[in-house]
């Protein structure tokens, strides 16, 4: 049997960030490489079901580079292998199959320094088969992690690693996309864990509230909440030392949050459009904008951040420049994509209302995020 290489969804991270070129076969079935899949700077996917290739490759074989890696990605890891192996006994050098598949891909964190705070940094979590961002702040051995998702141990091993004693663990909502690591991790770290209270209606266990100009210190460095509703009425911003401004969902960098993940658009597209158009307009434009998620890795910075000046996205940015408010309206309410897979359930489980099994979590969060308007 030809020889078949592996690599870590870890490893692929590293090399989409670092822009390196890619050759990416993913044999899943074409409904779900259409839904979500790899993407990269200098990515090139094809697509070609794994039941088309049972019999060889020959269906694909005119698609696939000579002088290049290729690298096989499926759900979970099983039918790539399968696939790679062929490839390779077809006299392909250099075939990789993606251990863990999009599954996996699925779950990575990578923390990558984003810049300075007093006394300390600010880590930015890319999870980046999903487009969520999480946040670690740290000073003077002192840190707060902001919208954490449920794998808690990159957490954990980070900040073991680097000796911070996290002392709080923060939503700046009730997410609808993903399954909140917050209250676990907080658990798991000793820390203080806060939820916007107009966020936790119906909550099953005790948090702290967070409520408007509060400040949480963290060694020398001040984080202070602004209340910005809109992605939901409670959703809560923090600045941090006056550099640095957590938007959670409700402003992304290219676009902005969408209303409706609560059945609530029509109530809640006029605080989104107060929130962006007067409340963070009254800000220093020098923060920078630091969200919950991203939609596609244009959005990234060349180091894998990201993150832009608020000044720049109030000139970039189509969502903070519909000067009609009707426009906006329609904008933020009408042909938005679709809503994220098993957003409701997700949000249920965020309150605690429900606790499904392990893997009844990771297919919860299967596919893209869609938190925002387009």
């Amino acid at each position: 049997m030809a020889e078949v290489n592996h690599i870590s969804v870890k490893e692929l991270t590293e090399k989409i960030l670092n822009h390196e070129k890619l050759f990416i076969l993913d044999v899943r079935n074409t409904g779900e490489f259409d839904d979500w899949k790899v993407e990269g700077e200098n990515v090139e996917i094809h697509n070609q079901p794994y039941f088309d290739l049972m019999d060889g490759v020959e269906p694909v074989e005119e698609k696939l580079p000579k002088e290049e890696p290729i690298y096989v990605i499926c759900a979970k890891g099983g039918s790539s292998q399968m696939v790679a192996e062929q490839i390779a006994e077809a006299g392909y050098d250099n075939v990789y199959s993606i251990e863990g598949g999009m599954k996996a891909y699925s779950e990575h964190l990578e923390p990558i320094k984003v810049g300075e705070v007093s006394d300390g940094e600010i880590y930015q979590f890319v999870r980046i088969g999903k487009g969520c961002l999480s946040y670690l702040i740290v000073s003077n051995g002192e840190g707060a992690i902001v919208d954490s998702n449920r794998m808690s141990t990159p957490y954990e091993q980070f900040v073991s690693k680097h000796q911070v004693d996290v002392k709080y663990v923060i939503d700046t909502h009730l997410h609808a996309d993903h399954i909140s690591g917050g209250k676990n991790l907080a658990e798991k770290l000793g820390a203080d864990y806060y939820l916007p209270p107009k966020d936790a209606e119906g909550i099953t266990f005790e948090f702290n509230d967070i409520q408007e100009d509060d400040e949480l210190n963290v060694g020398s460095t001040k984080i202070k909440s602004f209340y910005s509703p809109g992605h939901t009425i409670g959703s809560t911003s923090y600045i941090v030392d006056d550099q640095y401004l957590l938007t959670g969902d409700i402003l992304f960098i290219e676009s902005i949050g969408r209303p409706d993940l609560a059945g609530k658009a029509e109530d809640w597209v006029s605080d989104l459009r107060e929130t962006l158009y007067e409340r963070y307009k009254k800000l220093s434009h020098d923060l920078i904008v630091l969200p919950a998620h991203y939609m596609s890795v244009d959005e990234m910075n060349d180091d894998g951040t990201v993150s832009e000046n608020l000044g720049e996205l109030y000139k970039e940015n189509h969502g903070l420049n519909i000067e009609d408010e009707q426009e906006f309206r329609h904008a933020v309410t009408d042909n938005l994509p679709p809503q994220p897979n098993s957003y409701d359930e997700i949000r249920q489980t965020n309150l605690g209302k429900m606790d499904p099994e392990d893997e009844k979590r990771r297919e919860m969060e299967i596919g893209p995020n869609r938190c925002a308007i387009k």
